[in-house]
C-alpha cells in the first residue's frame, strides 16, 4: 500500500446523483482508501462541514450543498483489485428495483479487507446502468433477499421505509436450544463497539439504540448434538447484527455464527454438514417505492440449509 498525503482542504459540490445520500456514505465513496474509522473521526470532530456547518453522520445531502473535506491521508493500492462481473439470482426487477437472492459467503460491498462485493460485481456486469445502489445490507454469511435501487428516488423512499418500519422483513434462523414461546417480542437495546483487535461487535446495553425483534417458533428438534429450534424473526428495527445479538443474549445463539455463537457446537455442526451460519432473509412485504403497489417477495431456503433440516428429522410433533 502506498500512502498519498492530501495537503489542502477540498470543496465538493453535491450533484443531483448524490441528493438524498447520507454524508457518511458520500464521504466513503469520495475518499477511496481512507479507513472507515477515520471518515467517522473527521465527521465527529467537525472537520467535515456542509455549507460551513458541522453535521452528524446521518445528515442527508441535497443538490447544491457544499461539502468541506479536510486534508486526509489516502491509502492507494499499488494494483487495484480486478472486480469480476457477476449476475446473481434475481427475485424481482423493474425500472426502479433489482431484488437479488444473495448467497452466503459474499459481502454486499467492498471494504474492511474485502476488495469487492455484490454491488461492485453487479455494476461491473451492467456497465450501461447509470445508477445502482444498495438499499440496505446483509451480513456476509447471511443469505437471501437483497434490494438494489436503480433510481435515486426509489433509494430515498426505501431508506425512509427501513427507518420508519414501513415494511415487513422476515428471516429464518436455526438456534441452539428449545425455544418455548410460539410468539415473543424481544426489545433489547443494542450498542456497537470495537474489540481490542479493531473488529466491529454489538452487545445488549441499556445505553444502546432501541431494537425490536419478533420471534415465531417454526420447529424444534432433539438431536445427538443437542436441542435446536427454527425461528422466523420479524424485524421492527434494523440494527447491525440485531438478530444474532438478540438471540445470543437470550441463550439461543444461531447455529454456525462465528461471532456470537457457540464455537464448540459450530465445530461439531461443520462435521455434521452445516458449513455456514443458519440465517436467511426469507421474505419482504413492502410498498413499491415508486408506484406504491404492494410487493411480496420471497427467497427459498438454500439447498444446503434445507438439507441440514432434513438431517435433523421430523422435529417436535406437538408444534
Amino acid at each position: 500500500m502506498k500512502h498519498l498525503g492530501k495537503e489542502s482542504v477540498t470543496l465538493l459540490e453535491v450533484g443531483e446523483e448524490a441528493a438524498g445520500q447520507r454524508i457518511d456514505n458520500f464521504l466513503l465513496r469520495h475518499l477511496k482508501g481512507v479507513p472507515k474509522s477515520h471518515v467517522y473521526r473527521i465527521l465527529r470532530s467537525g472537520e467535515v462541514r456542509v455549507n460551513k456547518g458541522r453535521v452528524a453522520p446521518e445528515r442527508r445531502l441535497v443538490a447544491g450543498d457544499c461539502v468541506r473535506v479536510p486534508p486526509v491521508r489516502v491509502a492507494v493500492p499499488s494494483e487495484p483489485a480486478v472486480v469480476p462481473a457477476r449476475e446473481f439470482a434475481t427475485i424481482y426487477e423493474d425500472e426502479a428495483l433489482l431484488v437479488l437472492d444473495k448467497p452466503a459467503g459474499v459481502a454486499v460491498h467492498g471494504g474492511s479487507g474485502v476488495d469487492f462485493g455484490v454491488i461492485e460485481q453487479v455494476r461491473q456486469a451492467r456497465p450501461q446502468a447509470k445508477f445502482l445502489e444498495l438499499a440496505h445490507r446483509l451480513d456476509r454469511e447471511t443469505s437471501g433477499l437483497l434490494i438494489i435501487c436503480k433510481k435515486r428516488a426509489a433509494l430515498t423512499r426505501l431508506h425512509d421505509l427501513f427507518r420508519d418500519g414501513g415494511l415487513d422483513k422476515r428471516y429464518l434462523a436455526l438456534v441452539k436450544g428449545h425455544w418455548r414461546d410460539k410468539l415473543r417480542n424481544v426489545k433489547l437495546p443494542l450498542h456497537k463497539y470495537l474489540t481490542a483487535e479493531g473488529e466491529r461487535r454489538v452487545r445488549v446495553d441499556p445505553a444502546g439504540k432501541e431494537a425490536h425483534s419478533i420471534m415465531r417458533l417454526k420447529g424444534r428438534w432433539t438431536t445427538p448434538l443437542g436441542p435446536f429450534s427454527l425461528l422466523e424473526v420479524q424485524l421492527r428495527t434494523g440494527r447491525t447484527h440485531q438478530i444474532r445479538v438478540h438471540l445470543a443474549h437470550l441463550g439461543f445463539p444461531i447455529a454456525g455464527d462465528e461471532k456470537y455463537g457457540d464455537f464448540a457446537l459450530n465445530r461439531a455442526l461443520q462435521k455434521a454438514g452445516l458449513r455456514r451460519m443458519f440465517l436467511h432473509s426469507a421474505a419482504l412485504v413492502l410498498p413499491h417505492p415508486v408506484t406504491g403497489e404492494t410487493l411480496r417477495l420471497a427467497a427459498p431456503l438454500p439447498a444446503g440449509l434445507e438439507a441440514f433440516l432434513e438431517k435433523l428429522g421430523a422435529g417436535d410433533a406437538t408444534l
